[in-house]
C-alpha cells in the first residue's frame, strides 16, 4: 500500500512510538499470535492528553505501518486524517485499561490458541514452568461477559485488573500491560509461552510438578537480573533487528 509518509508532520516523540508500535504489530505477526485482522494494540501518545495509537481496522498486522496508525482519543475517535477506519467497539478494553492505569503505556491483547485454551480452564495458570512464574507474580482474571463491546463492562474489568499487568481474559484471551511497547511486547511472549508450555505439559498425560510458592513470591528480583534492570529495553533492540530483516518496511 502507498502511504505518505507522517514523519515529517508529527513530533519526534510520536514518530518514535509510532515505529515502536508499528514495530510491534509485525513482530505479534512473526509469531503468529494474530487474529487476522481482529484484536489490538495500543500505545498512549507522549503528553498531558490522552490520545493513542491505535491499528487501521481492516489491515492485517502485516500491513501495518508507522505511517497508518491512526491517532485517536478516549472514546477512539479519529483525531487525524487517514483512510482507514477504527473499532471502537475493539478499543473497549484498551480504553478501560488506560482510563485507570496510567502506567500503561501500551496494551496489547491477544486471541492465541494457546491463550485461549488455558483461560478456558478452571484453574488457569498453572505454576509449573519458570516462564509461569513471572505470570503468577502480576496475574488477574476477568470473567467472560460476551465480546467487549459494552461501556458497563468496564469498571468491572478496570476492578478485576487492578494494579496487575497480565490479564487473562476468561474463554477469551491474553491481555498485557507496559509501561513501554517494549515492555508489553515482552510480558506477552512471557504469557503466551506460559501457556504454550501448560498445554503441552498437559497433553503428555502425566503428572505435573509444580514450583514451590517462594520462588514465584522472588521473582520480580529474578526478573530484574534476566534484564539488568531494564526490562523489556534489554530485548527490544534484537527484536527491531528482526523486524528490520524481515519486515523493513514497518517504519514506512
Amino acid at each position: 500500500m502507498n502511504i505518505p509518509s507522517l514523519k515529517d508532520s508529527v513530533s519526534p516523540e510520536e514518530w518514535q512510538l509510532r515505529t515502536d508500535l508499528a514495530a510491534c504489530y509485525r513482530l505479534v505477526a512473526l509469531y503468529g499470535w494474530s487474529d487476522l485482522v481482529f484484536t489490538h494494540i495500543s500505545a498512549r501518545i507522549p503528553g498531558p492528553e490522552h490520545h493513542f495509537l491505535i491499528n487501521p481496522y481492516g489491515l492485517m498486522f502485516d500491513e501495518i505501518t508507522a505511517s497508518s496508525l491512526v491517532k485517536v482519543d478516549q472514546d477512539c475517535n479519529k483525531l487525524s486524517e487517514s483512510p482507514f477506519p477504527v473499532n471502537p467497539a475493539g478499543f473497549t478494553i484498551h480504553s478501560a485499561v488506560h482510563a485507570v492505569r496510567e502506567d500503561a503505556g501500551c496494551v496489547l491483547h491477544t486471541h492465541t490458541r494457546a491463550g485461549v485454551g488455558v483461560s478456558a480452564q478452571k484453574a488457569g495458570v498453572l505454576p509449573i514452568s519458570q516462564q509461569s512464574t513471572f505470570v503468577l507474580a502480576s496475574l488477574a482474571y476477568h470473567e467472560y461477559e460476551g465480546v467487549a463491546f459494552r461501556e458497563d463492562e468496564k469498571p468491572r474489568l478496570q476492578a478485576d485488573l487492578g494494579e496487575a499487568n497480565f490479564l487473562m481474559l476468561r474463554n477469551h484471551g491474553l491481555l498485557t500491560v507496559g509501561r513501554t511497547v517494549a515492555d508489553a511486547f515482552l510480558s506477552m511472549y512471557v504469557f503466551e509461552s506460559t501457556c504454550q508450555i501448560q498445554l503441552a505439559a498437559q497433553s503428555g498425560g502425566a503428572e505435573l510438578t509444580q514450583v514451590h510458592p517462594q520462588i514465584v513470591q522472588g521473582v520480580g528480583h529474578a526478573m530484574k537480573v534476566q534484564t539488568g534492570g531494564m526490562g523489556g529495553a534489554f530485548v527490544w533492540p534484537s527484536l527491531i533487528r528482526k523486524v528490520e530483516r524481515q519486515a523493513p518496511d514497518y517504519k514506512n
